[in-house]
């Protein structure tokens, strides 16, 4: 996990680990936005060891019997991270993305129009659409 102030953060902000997504992964601060959310999310799953994070950012109607032990496991070498939209009203969300991932060589790219939901001051991940590129 980047600790220091210097590591860049895995979302592709720009910034730092510790004042981007590390606020929220390590210091429990909440996203005040969906694309904060979206982008701790990604981080978490390209650092592993944060699925008790993944889980409470989940809506928990979309969970589906996943673990935190699970989720904790890094199951891609995510690579990158590109926001291509973002939209709110009130407290519903959508951002669209594209992550990037190496898989056997090979770079690969998931494209999805992710839908949040701000509940009792906590955005969650509610579910999302997989866009073919």
């Amino acid at each position: 996990m980047p600790s220091d102030s210097v590591s860049t953060c895995p979302c592709q902000s720009g910034k730092g680990f510790p004042s981007c997504c590390g606020r929220f992964l390590a210091q429990g601060l909440l996203a005040r936005t969906p694309e904060q959310l979206m982008r701790s999310r990604f981080s978490a799953f390209a650092l592993g060891g944060f699925g008790a994070y993944l889980l409470a950012t989940w809506a928990p109607e979309s969970v589906a019997g996943m673990t935190a032990e699970s989720l904790s496991e890094p199951s891609l070498d995510w690579s990158g991270l590109e926001i291509v939209s973002r939209s709110q009203q009130g407290n519903a969300g959508v951002v669209e993305f594209r992550a990037f991932f190496r898989e056997d060589g090979e770079v690969g790219c998931h494209h999805e129009i992710s839908r949040f939901e701000r509940r009792d001051g906590r955005w969650l991940y509610v579910d999302g659409d997989v866009l073919e590129d």
